[in-house]
């Protein structure tokens, strides 16, 4: 069966365009996009004028099968995407135990594939364990599925290890997402560093960890040539060397959290710890700064980090708490902030979680045209609403932007041409 979208408002990121129009998908993929008169289709979707895009694909979403079901599990995550506008999940490897071997790796795709009603491209550890000491199998793991190779926040001390990662992932084409951070400096911290932590008598880490980690790390591709992704970038500071290893020609990438596009560090207020993300929520000017770097393209993806806690990981002094928010409902509703903002405009924000990351994964959605996936959004930017955390599908409730006012309600996701939202 044919499916015409008729009457709709194409964000389309690889042109960059926001216009009206219609689009025809069959046999899981786009067939036509056009204007004017649309042709016969054995189901019709009225869009009633509101926004088609193609569906968002999060990088590095944390899913907690094997280990942590309680806190999320692919059912719940799989629900939770498809109701935020997301068709494709970018899953970590920081589970328990960590995705660092075939058997592990062919579990998780086992399970993704049989509750799940988005696609899910698994990532699998760098290191056995995430611990620093050996790497993994990259060959063996790229063969069963792996996208990229991550330890997460778990950032490698031993540059000798790292720098033999960073050349066998090389000789594989195979890609690395790191997290720019010294780990000495970072330790322990739960805020940036400034008059705020200091009011707070919070412990703190300095912007400068994060530019440090990523300078060790534009090194090392220089040095090795490895195909190299930032998971987040949140500073200022880190900026001008991001730059010059895109103007050197190295093969970086960054990405950044729709938290620290949205937030900055005085929302955690009275230690809220539902504001405790990793690295830490920064500075005003460091949050306008990111947001500037997305809209020149110099930072290339925005994902929601998703990182579900349980109540008793979070209902904890500040300090304690465990780091991280569930973001895959309410990524698509925090970037319409940026867009009636005027800071960003959706074609640029569809660029940015849509149509990178499947380029840098070597993906075929994130694009409205022929032949691509039929893997869509239908939202409306202007709708407005109160988010209410145990709504969200996700069985962690962990969201920063509870009770908040908000604007962009998704109306429908397909996959593959086929209806996932509930």
């Amino acid at each position: 069966m044919t499916t015409l979208f008729s009457n709709a408002r194409l964000i389309d990121p690889e042109a960059q365009s926001d216009a009206p129009g219609w689009l025809l998908a069959s046999d899981g993929v786009i067939r036509q996009v056009g204007t004017g008169p649309a042709p016969v289709a054995g189901e019709t979707v009225d869009c009633g004028g509101k926004c088609l895009a193609p569906g968002i694909v999060d990088i590095g979403v944390k899913v907690c099968e094997p280990g942590e079901r309680h806190k999320e599990s692919f059912r719940s995550a799989g629900r939770a995407a498809a109701a935020g506008g997301v068709t494709t999940i970018v899953t970590r490897a920081d589970t328990l135990p960590a995705i660092d071997t075939p058997e592990t790796l062919e579990f998780v795709t086992r399970r993704a594939q049989a509750d799940s009603p988005v696609r899910i491209a698994p990532m699998a550890a760098l290191t056995k364990g995430r611990e620093g000491r050996e790497m993994v199998e990259i060959g063996f793991l790229r063969d069963v599925g792996a996208v990229a190779f991550s330890d997460g926040d778990a950032v490698c001390t031993d540059t000798r290890v790292l720098s033999r990662a960073f050349t066998y992932a090389r000789s594989l084409g195979a890609l690395v997402i790191a997290h720019p951070q010294e780990p000495g400096l970072s330790r322990g911290a739960a805020v940036t560093s400034g008059k705020f932590a200091s009011l707070r008598g919070l412990p703190a880490v300095s912007p400068m960890a994060e530019r440090m980690g990523l300078d060790r790390d534009i090194a090392l591709v220089e040095m090795t040539g490895v195909r190299y992704h930032a998971d987040q970038i949140t500073t200022r500071r880190a900026l001008p060397a991001l730059e010059r290893a895109k103007a050197n020609g190295l093969d970086v990438t960054a990405g950044t959290s729709i938290h620290h596009l949205t937030l900055n560090l005085l929302d955690v207020g009275e230690y809220r710890t539902f504001f405790k993300v990793k690295p830490p929520l920064r500075s005003e000017g460091d949050r306008m700064a990111v947001v500037e770097a997305v809209a020149s393209g110099l930072i290339d993806t925005i994902s929601s980090m998703h990182t579900p806690q349980d109540e008793e990981s979070k209902r904890l002094p500040f300090e304690e708490a465990a780091s991280g928010a569930v973001g895959l409902e309410t990524l698509l509703p925090a970037a319409m902030r940026l867009y009636h903002a005027g800071l960003l405009s959706l074609p640029q924000l569809f660029r940015a979680m849509s149509l990178n990351p499947s380029r840098r994964l070597g993906l075929p959605g994130g694009r409205l045209a022929a032949g691509a996936p039929a893997d869509l959004v239908l939202f409306d930017p202007d709708a407005p609403f109160v988010l209410d955390r145990f709504a969200l599908q996700s069985k962690s409730k962990n969201t920063p932007f509870d009770g908040a006012r908000m604007e962009g309600r998704v109306l429908g996701t397909w996959v593959g041409g086929a209806r996932v939202t509930l």
